[in-house]
Formats: C-alpha cells, sequence, structure tokens
C-alpha cells in the first residue's frame, strides 16, 4: 500500500514538475524586450579563426600566407576575446575587443660551406588587437526578432617582428614593423526566435572603408544559440573578418594586404 502511494506521489511530482518547466520554458524568451530601463551584457568568448592574408614588408610583396585553426592554437601566446552592451530604450552602445599574440621559434641548420655548419635561431612574433565600437537603434523588435542598425568605427593594430641568431656566433638580426588604421563602419545586429522556443539564431554584419590604409573591411557572423536563464544565454557561431588594404596609401608602410579571419567561435552572454 505504502509502495503505491510512493509511487503515485512521485508520478504526480514528475508531472508538475514537467507542468512547471513547459511553463517556465514558455516564459523565458530569447529576444530582449525594450523599455525605458538601463540594460547590460557582458559577452567573454573564444573564436579560432584561420588567418589567411597577403602580407607587405618594404614595400616588397610577401607570398601569401595561411595559418589554420590548430596553427593559431598552438603558437597562441596571449589573448583575450571580449564584447560588451550597454542599452536604454531603443538606444544603445557596443563595443568588441579581440587581442592576441603569436609567436613561433624555430631552429634551422645552415651549411654556408663544406665542414661548416651554423644553427639560426629565429623567432616571428605577431601581435593583433582589433577593436570596434558602434552606437545602435532598435528596428524591430516583436515575440520572434529583434533587429539593430549600428553605426561606429573600427580599429586594428598589427605589430610583427623577427629575431635571427646564429648560435656560436655575434651575428644577430632584429626587425619590426607596425601599422594601424581605424575605419567608419554600418551594419546591422540582431536575432530570431526558432518556432517559439529558447532556441535563436544570432545573426551580425557590418561593411566599412576609407580610413587610412582600407580599402573595404567587412565582418559577418551567424550560428545558433539558446536562451539557459533570463540572465545568460550561449552561442556557437561562425565568424568572418575581412581587411583589403593598400600599402601606397601610407608610401609602402603597409603589413597587411588582403587578410581574412574565419572560424568558430563560442560565447557566453551575461545580461544585469
Amino acid at each position: 500500500m505504502h509502495k503505491k502511494i510512493f509511487a503515485v506521489l512521485v508520478s504526480a511530482y514528475t508531472s508538475l514538475a514537467s507542468i512547471g518547466l513547459v511553463y517556465a520554458d514558455q516564459q523565458l524568451t530569447p529576444i530582449p524586450k525594450i523599455s525605458n530601463e538601463w540594460s547590460f551584457e557582458l559577452t567573454p568568448y573564444l573564436w579560432l579563426p584561420s588567418i589567411s592574408s597577403t602580407l607587405s614588408y618594404k614595400d616588397q610583396y610577401i607570398n601569401t600566407a595561411d595559418l589554420s585553426m590548430n596553427n593559431v592554437v598552438s603558437n597562441l601566446k596571449s589573448g583575450a576575446m571580449i564584447a560588451g552592451e550597454v542599452r536604454y530604450g531603443n538606444w544603445g552602445m557596443m563595443a568588441d575587443m579581440v587581442t592576441a599574440t603569436l609567436q613561433k621559434t624555430s631552429n634551422t641548420p645552415v651549411t654556408p660551406a663544406p665542414g661548416q655548419t651554423f644553427t639560426v635561431a629565429n623567432k616571428a612574433t605577431l601581435q593583433e588587437t582589433i577593436l570596434t565600437g558602434a552606437v545602435t537603434y532598435n528596428l524591430l523588435n516583436n515575440q520572434n526578432a529583434n533587429l539593430d542598425g549600428l553605426l561606429g568605427v573600427r580599429w586594428i593594430g598589427v605589430t610583427a617582428s623577427l629575431n635571427l641568431v646564429v648560435d656560436g656566433t655575434s651575428t644577430a638580426l632584429s626587425d619590426s614593423k607596425a601599422m594601424s588604421t581605424v575605419d567608419p563602419i554600418v551594419g546591422f545586429k540582431g536575432r530570431y526566435r526558432i518556432a517559439d522556443s529558447t532556441w535563436y539564431v544570432p545573426f551580425y554584419a557590418d561593411i566599412g572603408s576609407g580610413g587610412g590604409t582600407t580599402n573595404l573591411t567587412w565582418q559577418a557572423m551567424a550560428g545558433i544559440g539558446k536562451t539557459i536563464e533570463k540572465w545568460i544565454d550561449v552561442s556557437l557561431i561562425y565568424r568572418g573578418l575581412y581587411y583589403d588594404m593598400d600599402s601606397s596609401k601610407t608610401n609602402g608602410q603597409g603589413l597587411l594586404q588582403k587578410t581574412t579571419f574565419q572560424g568558430p567561435q563560442l560565447s557566453a552572454t551575461f545580461r544585469f
């Protein structure tokens, strides 16, 4: 008898819990509500792009360099990636920062003459920072979609250095080159709710030109996300960033020419 009562209670509790979860899920939405109150978002993320770039050094083009995602990870020395947004009513401000230092060392045997062998130790370092900031304005907000227009700027700074040392001799060579440019951008961002659920499709796109050495820059993202609680959601997207630069605009001082960053990004967004 007691076992039957216990089984009924367990069954009832499970049913109520299921109903509660369904109800909670119905109340939870990935679409932000527009209100005349301050709201804040902070999004740490991990972006693992492959990099394809045509380089210019001392006004001479170098063959296109390609780094796979595995190469980037294995040569990553340090980095930080974070985005944030503040909103009041239809207006908002957003910022995004990507900074990374890639470093690779190697030892190459060199035989300048018979019986003579030296080892050349080289260390190549690439430090890159990309900052994006924009003012946003809400264009569409309903139960299934949110769309913001944006107007802002993107800054990129790159420093490349090379150190060569011939072991056992006093021969050494060090050289470095730096460039930076800031460009106005215009674009849009938002998310689309999937089938009245807590799943959604995040999207972003911008395009810009006219600053410093830049002929054209654009950035695009799209993927899948899920709202876990009212204060947090997670997403997995594919992100691409492109730069087309012209070294002639700075008297041959450009470093990057045509560069594409593209790869998966895992994010967690915290709302306050």
